[in-house]
């Protein structure tokens, strides 16, 4: 007798444990079936539902999905599009370039030129000591 109140003691705790871990963990670590399905075969079957849920319908943190490389990956490629989209965006980026450059030769071409410069403001015998402006200065 004494044994059999041991063994319900430990059956009721557990139960309640396999609950509330089967009720606490999000939707994503439930395998199987979902997580009410879950709750109820838990609840509905005590000692059994919970045996199954720790041995079958809990995922562990370790059985996560493994990362995917980007060119395995189905979303991703969708995601970059079509190598012809890329070659268009290409084609379309060098022909806006060469007409940027175009334009700008063109204004190049058009600009007059520079206003020639003062020769008054350079030293005499091409020494590039003296000061500009033709004082010396030099106190005397």
């Amino acid at each position: 007798m004494r044994f059999l109140l041991i063994g319900i003691v430990i059956a009721v705790i557990f139960w309640v444990v396999s609950i509330i871990d089967c009720a606490v963990q999000p939707e994503n670590r439930h395998r199987g079936v979902g997580k009410k399905a879950w709750i109820a075969i838990v609840v509905l079957i005590p000692v059994i539902g919970g045996a199954l849920w720790f041995a079958v319908g809990r995922t562990t943190t370790n059985a996560r999905r493994a990362p995917i490389a980007p060119d395995d990956n189905p979303e991703f490629l969708s995601s970059i599009g079509s190598t012809y989209d890329q070659n268009e965006r290409i084609r379309r980026i060098e022909e806006e370039l060469a007409r940027l450059d175009a334009e700008e030769t063109a204004a190049d071409t058009h600009r007059p030129d520079p206003a020639p410069t003062d020769e008054s403001d350079r030293p005499a015998d091409g020494d590039d000591s003296a000061p500009r402006g033709g004082s010396t200065g030099a106190t005397n």
